[in-house]
């Protein structure tokens, strides 16, 4: 009977947890989703995915910050600079396709890495240079944002 239960409660967690998640974000306006446990965003349009890419989200010392928000400011390229204890101190010129959802965390092409798929930032949202350019002229300012 325990084990009957245990089987139960694990099926239900599969079916439930995800799918709730989901449920709870998808909308009829444009939204992005950063999922940091796949290390992939999601473009929404209209409730429908329309777009996904790999992506590379904060080291465990420098986590991306998870929760609602929305895009606040686009910047075409910018010099981003910064660094932490564990990780040491960074600068890169010319980011492309910088865009701000939360104080200093935003999506941004990366050319210093090809580590998409895996957690390797200082925070921010690492994309490929294509998908950054891609999702830079698709949202404007203003478009929610969704981390977990």
């Amino acid at each position: 009977m325990k084990n009957l239960i245990v089987v139960i409660i694990g099926l239900l967690f599969l079916f439930i947890s995800s799918p709730a998640i989901a449920g709870e974000i998808i909308t009829a306006d444009k939204l992005i989703t950063v999922d940091t446990a796949k290390q992939m965003i999601y473009v929404w349009e209209g409730g429908k995915n329309i777009y996904q890419s790999k992506a590379s989200t904060g080291l465990p010392l420098t986590p991306t910050v998870k929760g609602s928000f929305t895009i606040r400011r686009k910047v075409p390229t910018q010099t981003m600079r910064g660094g932490s204890k564990a990780y040491g101190k960074y600068e890169y010129k010319n980011v492309p396709n910088v865009m701000y959802f939360y104080q200093g965390y935003a999506f941004h092409g990366a050319y210093w890495h090809n580590r998409f798929g895996k957690p390797a930032s200082h925070g921010c949202v690492n994309l490929p240079l294509d998908a950054a350019t891609w999702l830079y002229n698709w949202a404007p300012a203003g478009t929610r944002v969704e981390v977990f």
